[in-house]
């Protein structure tokens, strides 16, 4: 199966870039890709629990679905921790939060560069 790693780096309802990554990501997963998201600097705020917004799609709930439907998403363990988002010590590899999504995990940077090296093509947005 060919993978596609999807890196974000913009944060949620400040552009369309978060939402243009996940319409890619959803396509993909829809033509068999493996799919893999990274979160990075602001896009760590992307699967955060309880987002309300009016007048922008949940990004936090669509991260959720393109997990169910098989995606991988991670968020890079030091731009979470500068935000606020790690609340403890790495356990094998994953950091511990209870203020994301399900299915989205934190993780160190350098297990990006393991996605890459396994990956057919990288994207960032």
């Amino acid at each position: 199966m060919k993978t596609l790693i999807i890196i974000l780096h913009r944060g949620p309802y400040a552009s369309q870039r978060v939402d243009i990554g996940l319409n890619i990501a959803e396509k993909a997963l829809e033509k068999g890709y493996g799919v893999n998201v990274f979160l990075y600097m602001d896009a760590v705020h992307a699967p955060k629990r309880g987002q309300m917004p009016k007048y922008f799609p949940n990004i936090g709930e669509r991260l959720r679905i393109l997990v169910e439907k098989g995606a991988r998403v991670r968020a890079c363990s030091r731009c979470a921790a500068a935000r606020g988002y790690v609340e403890g010590n790495a356990d094998g590899g994953v950091y511990p939060t209870s203020q994301y999504v399900d299915g989205v995990s934190i993780i160190n940077l350098r297990e990006l560069g393991n996605w890459i090296k396994s990956s057919n093509k990288v994207l960032v947005v």
